[in-house]
């Protein structure tokens, strides 16, 4: 086969010739010349160095190579058919609307620039964010109340009937205020913590088993001033006003810690290191707002990791 580009009028003249069997009605029904269409041809079979029809008495029929160009030649033009009707159904402000699950951390450091992005994009169709637990969005995903879900990759268990796309990983860290007393500790022990209240990951959340499991590590089963919350704006307050503790994803308070209102503890936590993507359902059908959603979201991702 040459390496020559086949062109969209190579693919609509021939299947016009196919469907007529006939040069001149297909000249007729495309509104060109004879000619034309037996020059379209030519070049189509020089391209892929075979010919395409054959004469049979008057007429002509598709050759054997012809049968199976036609078979895939028509799915590719139905395909990118239903490319353009998506797309102008985008355009014409019908897209359905694009439903999307996101964790706190997610929240705060991800979709803000997400949104900006697919905002660029002129599309119009409603949006809905919806904020919460892993598991509780992923139950909302498998109801069809969602459209995707950014977050931790859940357990084996949890993803029947799901599809992950890894975008980025994340860790947990332990933040407290400027200032807090265990910050002049040295040497620190994690012991300590047990004398201050400590804002912790929900029993439910997928973060919740690494801290756990961290804090086994170290000799410590539980902690006696726990306060579980998956609220990033309590969370926040508390901390700054309070000696209160935040083991939070590390995206929720980059910010923070950024800027210097917050600090991390000195404690090892990547025992806590996840994968953070992007979750859909395996029989769900994809549209065009909802693949522009998709990319968005994973150069939000990218630009972000790139500053830190």
């Amino acid at each position: 086969m040459k390496t020559l580009p086949i062109k969209l009028r190579h693919l609509n003249v021939f299947m016009e010739v196919a469907r007529q069997k006939s040069v001149g009605r297909a000249a007729v029904s495309l509104a060109i010349s004879q000619p034309a269409v037996t020059k379209t041809i030519r070049e189509l079979e020089q391209i892929l160095d075979v010919r395409l029809f054959e004469k049979e008495g008057r007429g002509i029929r598709l050759s054997r190579f012809g049968e199976v160009f036609l078979h895939h030649t028509g799915y590719g033009l139905a395909a990118i058919g239903e490319g353009v009707n998506a797309l102008n159904s985008a355009v014409r402000q019908n897209a359905p609307p694009v439903r999307i699950g996101a964790l706190p951390t997610v929240s705060t450091r991800i979709m803000p620039k997400a949104m900006q992005l697919y905002l660029d994009e002129d599309l119009n169709n409603e949006i809905k964010i919806v904020t919460g637990e892993n598991a509780v969005l992923l139950d909302q995903l498998r109801l069809g109340e969602l459209d995707l879900v950014v977050g931790r990759l859940a357990a084996p268990e949890k993803m029947t009937g799901l599809e992950f796309e890894h975008i980025y990983s994340e860790q947990v860290v332990v933040a407290v205020r400027e200032g807090h007393p265990l910050l002049s500790q040295s040497p620190f022990r994690l012991d300590q913590l047990q004398d201050y209240p400590v804002l912790m990951p929900t029993r439910a959340s997928v973060i919740r088993p690494f801290v756990e499991r961290m804090f086994l590590a170290y000799g410590m089963p539980e902690l006696p001033r726990q306060i579980e919350t998956v609220s990033s704006s309590f969370g926040r307050a508390f901390v700054r006003a309070s000696n209160a503790a935040w083991i939070i994803s590390e995206g929720v308070v980059a910010t923070d810690l950024a800027e210097g209102r917050m600090r991390t503890l000195p404690i090892d936590t990547s025992e806590t290191k996840g994968a953070v993507g992007i979750t859909t359902r395996t029989d769900a059908a994809s549209n065009t707002g909802l693949s522009i959603m998709r990319q968005c979201i994973r150069i939000a991702a990218e630009e972000d990791h790139k500053s830190v």
